[in-house]
């Protein structure tokens, strides 16, 4: 089948590595001191949700494994969903590897009970020393891959500041090499 594939065209698509995920606090060093960028402590997971028994029965065991793993930190975390349909699960928490491993069990929670597909990226907020607008470091998850999303005043990017975070990050992270992949997301709910 695979001859037929590459004979007609067809490619699988990347594989998704959640652990991934957990090269970002390392990258996150490298980016502030490259650049004064910190992670801000804030982070989403965004996926498309689907009726039935089977979502609704995946959501309230992914309410029940966030209650019992953060009880003892100060995480927030609260969901909304955005005017595509999207439902986004938000996370404030200082400590960047407690975020980073919230993000991974919702994702992989998700995964687990069939929901990859549905699963659209994580995203992690970075902020300047001096609190001025920041960056976003989006995970993909059908691709298994970052780009960094800076978004500026009235929905526009500072596209120079991307590409040169992608060059500082290259060594530490999976990066998008198709820049027709690092799609813009206009009202994110991080902050």
């Amino acid at each position: 089948m695979r001859f037929l594939d590459a004979l007609l065209g067809r490619t699988k698509p990347k594989a998704s590595n959640l652990d991934a995920l957990f090269a970002l606090p390392s990258a996150a060093v490298t980016l502030e001191a490259a650049t004064g960028l910190r992670p801000s402590g804030n982070a989403g997971v965004c996926f498309k949700p689907t009726g039935g028994q089977a979502f609704a029965h995946t959501a309230e065991e992914l309410d029940q494994l966030l209650q019992l793993t953060t009880k003892d930190s100060t995480v927030e975390t609260s969901r909304q969903d955005d005017k595509y349909g999207y439902r986004w699960v938000t996370f404030s928490l200082l400590d960047l590897s407690e975020l980073v491993t919230t993000v991974h069990l919702v994702n992989a929670t998700l995964q687990a009970n069939g929901f990859g597909p549905q699963l659209l990226c994580s995203v992690f907020s970075f902020r300047p020393g001096d609190g001025d607008s920041g960056c976003f470091l989006v995970y993909l998850y059908k691709r298994g891959t970052f780009y960094p999303f800076a978004p500026l005043d009235g929905e526009r990017r500072d596209n120079e500041l991307e590409l040169r975070l992608q060059g500082i990050l290259a060594a530490d992270l999976p990066t998008e090499q198709d820049y027709s992949r690092w799609f813009p997301l206009w009202g994110l709910p991080v902050r």
